[in-house]
């Protein structure tokens, strides 16, 4: 459906001429070159911490637009989720293990060339009994392996997917950052949060940087989602944090899908270095 098709132009606007210069100015060099691929199919999708949660539900959206899709996580759930969906494969893959990381091409094989969309989604998020550790009594390890995980693995996939985005000149990858990386969190700890807010820049100098290249970098700032990883809250805090939701309900995986999809398209084109927010309202700029 696209409302644009039935308006009409105002009185004049049909008669209105680019301004003098504009019709001039000449494309930068290699701009009129830049074709984005036809259709879905040539466009794969790779999909980190794609297993459940909101990762398997933007695998389940992108494979139903008819993009390959290619499925990462650690655990071995995800090869069920992946045989659930049309067109997809599935990888055992640690984000934080550069060594793996450096292998995706030759674990994507004949797809890591019509490589087109990165979601980094992985990321944990450990707790005590259900709540946040405080900072006076978090491990260095636990410190370390958050953002390992949530932060630099972000950035050694996007590195290694760099060359094919590149290649083709043309590409979408959106990082899966979160709420506790836009104000205080009482249900995210120290470590989360700050992993979340590092990857919020590194999508920013990601974006400046391929921006030449025809690939636009975003960021998605789920607020409380149900997931296994907001399941594993401590009783009542999910209960306690929806008041403080203007829309009164916790959202679901599938509308974060929806948002990435948007980013993942050629409607987004001249959409980078945001971040979108889907918290239903609780953070607002």
């Amino acid at each position: 459906m696209n409302a644009n098709t039935d308006r009409v132009a105002p009185e004049g606007a049909r008669d209105r001429v680019a301004p003098e210069g504009a019709r001039d100015r000449v494309a930068p060099e290699g701009a009129r070159d830049r074709v984005a691929p036809e259709g879905a199919r040539d466009r794969v999708a790779l999909v980190t911490g794609a297993a459940r949660g909101i990762g398997a539900a933007c695998a389940a959206k992108l494979a139903t637009l008819g993009h390959p899709v290619v499925l990462a996580d650690v655990i071995p759930e995800v090869e069920g989720t992946a045989a659930a969906l049309p067109n997809a494969r599935a990888i055992r893959l640690d984000v934080a293990d550069p060594a793996a990381v450096a292998a995706l091409p030759q674990a994507l094989d004949d797809w890591w060339e019509r490589l087109g969309i990165v979601v980094n989604n992985a990321g944990i998020s450990p707790k005590v009994d259900g709540r946040a550790r405080p900072i006076r009594e978090m491990p260095l390890e636990e410190w370390s392996r958050v953002l390992a995980v949530n932060l630099t693995g972000a950035f050694l996939v996007s590195q290694a997917c760099i060359p094919p985005l590149r290649a083709r000149r043309w590409g979408r990858v959106v990082m899966m950052t979160s709420q506790a990386a836009r104000g205080k969190s009482v249900i995210a700890a120290a470590h989360y949060a700050a992993a979340k807010t590092g990857l919020m820049g590194f999508a920013r100098s990601l974006a400046s940087e391929l921006g030449p290249d025809g690939i636009t970098v975003n960021s998605v700032a789920p607020g409380r989602i149900d997931t296994p990883m907001a399941q594993g809250a401590a009783a009542g805090v999910n209960d306690a944090f929806l008041a403080q939701i203007p829309l009164r309900r916790i959202g679901t995986p599938e509308e974060v899908a929806e948002v990435v999809a948007f980013l993942a398209s050629d409607a987004a084109g001249y959409l980078s270095g945001a971040t979108i927010d889907v918290g239903g309202g609780s953070f607002m700029p």
